[in-house]
């Protein structure tokens, strides 16, 4: 993987994000790139009783698609605090690591953030604090292009059209596994509460080099 990466801004992004940071040199989060709908920047996708799951954290509506991402502020609206915690606790209070990490995610998810991007770094900052992983951030102070790094930017999205080559999928275990057979690419907090300390592992064997 190329020494530097730029990142969009990811709200308990998935495991291929994480993957990111912990094979490159350094990270660049994109604040100013436009935001871009639909996307991880604003939502994240659990592994729910009923199977995926996507959880949205709701912005202000004026016009986002022309607005930077450090520009988008947070709306309360539909109590989403709340509902998101729920929806964490239906899907993973039997995992075996959520009473490890639970008071941790929730103590950031509680905090009254006005900006997407701050609530995403914060997040960021203690998921990473919790599975031991340090990377070398930079969030950008303008948008930067990328001639020498990897741009994953469009990449790590569900509305991706092309395969992410530096991401191979490690199988790791599931609460509701052998109910919905393995599901790859879930948001980071799926692998921290299901794995652990061993969530460094994983990432490891996620990471491919690309092919030429």
């Amino acid at each position: 993987m190329s020494a530097t990466v730029w990142l969009p801004t990811a709200y308990m992004g998935p495991v291929s994000y994480y993957c990111k940071l912990y094979a490159c040199g350094e990270a660049c989060v994109d604040g100013w790139e436009h935001y871009v709908k639909q996307t991880y920047r604003n939502r994240c996708v659990i592994a729910s009783p009923h199977g995926p799951q996507a959880l949205t954290v709701p912005i202000e509506r004026n016009d986002p698609s022309h607005t930077a991402v450090r520009d988008i502020r947070l709306s309360n609206h539909g109590n989403w605090h709340h509902l998101h915690w729920q929806a964490l606790v239906t899907a993973y209070d039997a995992s075996p690591y959520f009473e490890y990490y639970a008071d941790d995610l929730r103590r950031v998810l509680d905090r009254p953030y006005t900006h997407l991007l701050d609530l995403n770094e914060a997040l960021r900052e203690t998921i990473c604090e919790l599975i031991g992983l340090h990377p070398a951030v930079r969030l950008t102070d303008c948008y930067e292009a990328c001639p020498d790094g990897l741009d994953c930017r469009q990449l790590i999205s569900p509305k991706a059209k092309q395969p992410d080559p530096t991401f191979r999928p490690a199988p790791y275990y599931q609460v509701f596994r052998q109910r919905h057979g393995f599901l790859p690419d879930l948001s980071i907090v799926d692998l921290l509460f299901n794995m652990g300390p061993e969530s460094l592992l994983t990432l490891r064997d996620s990471c491919a080099a690309p092919t030429e």
